[in-house]
């Protein structure tokens, strides 16, 4: 017996709609399987319209300048300080920051070239000061091997570090700084972000600068940016300010 397309629609509705439903995971993998399933059976298109998959509205977490402070202050080894300090300095993705490698540093022209980022894009991004004397201790000191910052395997060879190492990093640079925000690899990304927006940086250089393939995923920054809101007040302080 041939199951009913109201059927199947109604059913998805009333798991989205549940107050216990299954996680989202779960139900974005049954649209899809659903969809799998009408090409394969060369089902009409125009006839079963799956529910849209939905990302929750969220914004991002973002420190202020003086959390970014302590948190960079926070770890006791170089590499580990550089790897912070580079996240947020250059608001790298995790995957970026362990994919560097030494020839991508240009100390001279004070850039770093970061190769195939998300979308396989490859962009430019500037080195401060602070960052090049940093990177420039920190080679002297670790001498890595090809990556900028090595991990190794079970066999002792020298490889990039992990996704994991860094947000290991992360993790216990928050807990010994005592933030109480949710501190990731992607929260120094958004903070780099948010900063260079407050400090007059234009969305479209912005843009350019985290590697963003379309311009509405830069616009989220401008919703917790501190854009032009100093003379911003809330209504109550003015409803008894002429009262005598």
């Amino acid at each position: 017996m041939e199951l009913d397309d109201e059927a199947v629609l109604d059913y998805l509705h009333y798991l989205k709609d549940q107050h216990h439903t299954p996680s989202d995971s779960y139900f974005k993998h049954t649209i899809y399987g659903l969809r799998y399933l009408y090409r394969i059976y060369e089902k009409i298109e125009s006839r079963i319209i799956l529910p849209s998959i939905e990302r929750p509205k969220q914004l991002p977490v973002v420190l202020s300048q003086h959390e970014v402070r302590l948190l960079l202050k926070a770890p006791k080894l170089l590499k580990h300080r550089l790897v912070l300090s580079l996240l947020y300095g250059c608001g790298l993705r995790n995957r970026e920051l362990c994919n560097l490698k030494i020839i991508d540093l240009d100390l001279n022209r004070k850039v770093l070239h970061v190769r195939q980022g998300k979308g396989r894009k490859d962009r430019y991004v500037p080195l401060c000061d602070l960052l090049i004397r940093g990177v420039k201790r920190y080679l002297d000191a670790e001498h890595p091997v090809e990556y900028l910052f090595n991990g190794k395997s079970r066999t002792g060879q020298y490889i990039a570090l992990t996704a994991p190492g860094v947000r290991w990093a992360a993790r216990e640079a928050r807990r010994i700084a005592g933030i109480k925000k949710q501190v990731t690899a992607h929260c120094l990304r958004h903070s780099y972000a948010t900063h260079l927006l407050e400090m007059g940086t234009d969305i479209v250089t912005l843009k350019d600068l985290l590697g963003h393939e379309h311009i509405q995923t830069t616009l989220l920054y401008l919703h917790v940016a501190q854009i032009n809101r100093s003379s911003a007040y809330s209504p109550l302080e003015k409803l008894y300010e002429h009262q005598g």
